[in-house]
């Protein structure tokens, strides 16, 4: 049995969040004006269900908001779209730092490629399952 990380501060969670971000090319990150990325420790019940997760499963992100493919430019959203990123299920199937940091940043180009109008089919042809 391996060991597991210590349970992070909500401070390191998202200092990790931030490095994460900063990974991404600026060619891509300078499409993020209108995006706000936060985390939460993990998705409400309510969420899991309108989401269609299965009992004992649990989201790593979520992406809510207009994806960049479905915007009209005479209409412009009103608020920043979100992502959000869920700390303990993250911590919870993660045995390392190493390896919570790995998907911590997998779960971020996740999100930020559903901003950008990428679909989950296409994220599993990448890799980003």
């Amino acid at each position: 049995m391996t060991d597991r990380p210590p349970r992070l501060s909500q401070d390191e969670f998202d200092l990790i969040v931030a490095h994460a971000v900063e990974r991404i090319p600026r060619d891509i990150r300078r499409h993020l004006d209108n995006i706000a990325i936060t985390v939460q420790r993990r998705p409400s019940r309510t969420l899991l269900r309108e989401m269609h997760v299965p009992r004992g499963d649990t989201l790593y992100g979520i992406f809510e908001g207009d994806a960049l493919t479905e915007r009209s430019a005479s209409e412009p959203p009103l608020y920043p779209d979100r992502i959000i990123i869920f700390q303990e299920p993250l911590e919870n199937d993660c045995d390392t730092i190493d390896e919570l940091t790995r998907e911590i940043e997998r779960t971020v180009v996740h999100e930020i490629a559903h901003y950008f109008g990428i679909e989950e089919e296409r994220l599993a042809e990448l890799g980003y399952e």
